[in-house]
């Protein structure tokens, strides 16, 4: 019997493309099919949970995740990334500076603080690597079948490494990371780049176009409009020259 993407928990977003919120932190992650390959958008707050992730992708798609997308070095977003050895991992240049031990041990510092169960976060920490392709401006992914992806080093902003995920197509969809929250007001922590952040917006904009659906680090779907008036918000918060 065929199990449907609803069945899995996933929610269509266009021809293809999918998305799915977590529980616990309300993470959002995407999922972008190809010919044979798929790419997952960040990998969930633990082991457990990404290996949930792969199985839900890999039972959709019928076929291994080949690759993986961080949008930003927060644990609930990269937790998870050893659950999916063997596919290649790719991160904002510098991202690998989140992964080394000090940044580790803040890391799990902030998973605990945050609710997660210190096992969980200790696994996760202790299998930790950081991804193998860092993007300075653009890469092309060709995932195969006339499907092809951007990803763009899109910040700093939300963090000094933020990564959005371009998917070419009627509608085009951008995976924002935390450069863009839904369900409450963007979060900027001590590792967040305030004076750039509207900046960041204004580069995800300029990348997505007006009629883009673009998907936040949490929360529902949003337009270009809503970013827009994110961004202002963002300028008038942190005191930013628009």
């Amino acid at each position: 019997m065929t199990v449907t993407w609803e069945e899995l928990g996933w929610e269509q977003v266009a021809t293809g493309v999918f998305r799915r919120r977590l529980p616990g932190w309300d993470c959002t992650v995407g999922l972008v099919v190809g010919e044979g390959t798929a790419l997952v958008v960040d990998a969930g707050s633990s082991l457990a949970e990404g290996g949930r992730l792969r199985m839900r992708a890999e039972a959709l798609t019928g076929h291994r995740v080949t690759h993986l997308a961080l949008t930003h070095p927060h644990f609930d977003h990269v937790f998870g990334a050893a659950a999916f050895a063997g596919a290649e991992v790719y991160g904002a240049v510098g991202i690998e500076s989140a992964f080394a031990p000090h940044a580790r041990e803040e890391l799990r510092a902030d998973a605990v603080r945050n609710g997660l169960d210190a096992r969980l976060a200790d696994e996760a920490v202790d299998t930790l690597t950081p991804p193998r392709h860092h993007v300075s401006g653009e890469w092309t992914l060709d995932l195969g079948g006339d499907r092809q992806v951007l990803l763009a080093n899109a910040g700093p902003g939300h963090t000094a490494h933020d990564l959005v995920v371009l998917v070419p197509g009627t509608p085009e969809v951008v995976f924002c990371g935390d450069l863009v929250e839904e369900s409450g007001e963007p979060q900027a922590g001590p590792d967040a780049v305030p004076s750039q952040w509207p900046a960041a917006l204004d580069r995800l904009l300029a990348l997505g176009g007006e009629d883009a659906l673009y998907v936040p680090g949490h929360g529902a779907v949003v337009d270009a409009a809503f970013v827009r008036r994110q961004r202002d918000a963002l300028a008038t918060r942190f005191g930013v020259s628009q």
